[in-house]
């Protein structure tokens, strides 16, 4: 079952978000701008989109693997969530991991945009919590 995601063209350079292959759980986001981000740095790129997300979802914006892998370009604050009031510009925030400045160039595929379902749960404060068997156990206690 599809679900509509309402999309403003905000920019004259903006491009609708693009599913590659169907089946594909990602949807590639496009610069709108051409910036270099320094080696080390990260910056805030443009989309040029704002988006409708549908009741009961977030939208998160993950890093694009090719970029990643060839040019140590990654998303800051991967994953990031874009809340379903949202209504702004859809901007994201790239970081140059790398030994070189790196190119943005206008309608680059720079990230890719997952839509998810949302679970809304209430706090409740308790004396204690249900017993499991993996308890407190954390960092590299499941081996190697």
């Amino acid at each position: 079952m599809a679900y509509e995601l309402k999309v403003n063209l905000i920019h004259d350079e903006a491009k609708l978000p693009y599913r590659a292959n169907k089946g594909d759980a990602g949807l590639d986001l496009y610069s709108v701008e051409e910036k270099v981000i320094k080696a080390g740095e990260s910056e805030l790129i443009r989309t040029g989109i704002q988006i409708e997300l549908p009741k009961g979802t977030e939208a998160q914006i993950r890093p694009r693997s090719g970029l990643a892998l060839k040019h140590s370009i990654t998303v800051l604050n991967s994953p990031g969530t874009i809340d379903e009031g949202y209504r702004g510009e859809l901007k994201i925030i790239l970081i140059n991991h790398g030994k070189e400045d790196f190119t943005v160039e206008k309608h680059m595929r720079i990230a890719q945009m997952v839509i998810a379902p949302v679970l809304q749960v209430e706090p409740v404060k308790v004396e204690q919590l249900s017993p499991s068997k993996r308890g407190e156990d954390g960092f590299g206690s499941s081996g190697k």
